[in-house]
């Protein structure tokens, strides 16, 4: 009997979130999304970063609400500048899409989820969003 592959690749349950200037305010529901290299793939700084302004401009000409997150990995130390967002959930999959992203995190009164860009995608629960944020920098 063949294995199955996993639906959601695991490192992405792991992650916390750091918050350049300490948000005291969250909206009750948004999306926290990146443009830096997909898992598995290496990109220049350059990529990296003109990839991430892109997404900059995008959110700032559709959303209401935006603020630069962190995304890090506990065990690994792999860190990436994200943006959490107020955009609905279809809006943030097209997104992630067109920077060819693996995963979105939702967070819903306080519960973490992550999915894929694939409409209709499952959400994974990964736990409280606030047990995995680190405000203090």
């Amino acid at each position: 009997m063949r294995s199955q592959r996993p639906i959601m690749n695991p490192v992405y349950l792991e992650t916390h979130f750091r918050v350049p200037n300490g948000v005291r305010r969250w909206p009750v529901k948004f999306v926290i999304l990146s443009a830096f290299a997909t898992t598995g793939e290496t990109w220049t700084e350059d990529q990296n970063a003109a990839a991430d302004h892109a997404l900059d401009l995008e959110l700032r000409a559709r959303a209401k609400w935006q603020q630069r997150v962190v995304g890090y990995s506990p065990s690994s130390g792999h860190a990436e500048e994200s943006w959490a967002t107020d955009l609905p959930l279809d809006e943030a999959r097209s997104l992630a899409t067109q920077f060819k992203q693996d995963a979105i995190y939702v967070v819903d009164n306080d519960q973490l989820m992550v999915t894929d860009a694939s409409p209709n995608a499952p959400l994974f629960q990964v736990g409280s969003f606030r047990s995995r944020l680190d405000a203090r920098e």
